[in-house]
């Protein structure tokens, strides 16, 4: 394993082995199939690096260092002051231990579909700066899952920094895993949303849910169905359908696939009703 100091140290060394594979907590990796990891070269630990750490805000945005731990997250006066929906995801990410140790920047390269984080960061219309010798490019982080588990990263590239906008005046923010139990659990259906309501109607609307599709997904119909109509009971049925009838889960061994769109149509109904 390499654990290099400093983020010029770390890319280097992905460059002169693009085989590495970059790690910011392991928790996933440690727990890996056996073959996949005797399958695998060199790790290149990111842990340490200050550049990749850190909560702070930069010309209007707060920026989040990839390796950032959940838990650091999840305590952030910043974060949950500004982002309450993520500092509840960050403190629902598995058990304390592992709050302590993964990171946000892991969770987002590691593109599970049931990731907690990720339904939020596209709920809030994040975006990522990816690092690499080349330089750093900054995308949106809608267009980074680009399938299961495959990112739009480059060969020798990470994930630096997460930023996020201000949400506008008004914004309601919410959050909900629903798993097998209230920790330790790899989500069924996660859900996020950020909304706000300007003259008696549903000005601005995102929703998002993972664990319902092979990558995170915006639930765009839904939103379609609620903006521009009064908050209530009809319009959170009319996206709570809408958004049941737009993914496609599948069967697994954590739930099937029937109740997983119940769950994100109940859940999705709960939410926009918030906007009330």
């Amino acid at each position: 394993m390499t654990s290099p100091a400093s983020l010029a140290e770390a890319l280097r060394a992905l460059a002169s082995d693009p085989g590495m594979v970059p790690i910011a907590g392991c928790t996933d990796l440690m727990v890996a199939d056996p073959v996949r990891r005797l399958a695998m070269g060199a790790v290149l630990d990111l842990t340490r690096i200050p550049e990749l750490q850190g909560i702070a805000e930069a010309d209007g945005w707060i920026e989040i260092g990839a390796a950032t731990t959940f838990r650091a997250l999840g305590e952030a006066p910043l974060v949950e002051a500004t982002y309450p929906a993520l500092a509840a995801a960050a403190r629902v990410v598995g058990g304390w231990q592992i709050q302590c140790r993964a990171t946000i920047g892991g969770n987002v390269a590691n593109a599970s579909p049931a990731g907690d984080s990720l339904p939020v960061l596209l709920a809030l219309g994040a975006r990522l700066v990816l690092a690499g010798t080349a330089g750093e490019r900054e995308i949106p982080y809608e267009e980074f899952h680009v399938g299961y588990r495959k990112t739009a990263l480059r060969r020798g590239e990470i994930v630096a920094r997460v930023r996020l906008p201000r949400p506008a005046a008004g914004t309601v923010q919410a959050f909900r895993k629903v798993g097998t139990r209230e920790a330790l659990s790899i989500s069924k259906v996660v859900v996020a949303m950020a909304g706000r309501v300007e003259g008696g109607a549903i000005a601005a609307l995102r929703l998002a849910a993972g664990s319902v599709a092979p990558v995170p997904v915006r639930l765009r119909a839904a939103e379609e169905a609620a903006i521009g109509r009064p908050p209530g009971a009809e319009t959170a049925e009319r996206a709570a359908r809408a958004a049941a009838a737009a993914v496609e889960p599948i069967d697994d061994v954590r739930s099937t696939a029937e109740y997983r769109r119940w769950a994100l149509e109940r859940v999705v109904r709960r939410m926009v009703m918030e906007l009330r």
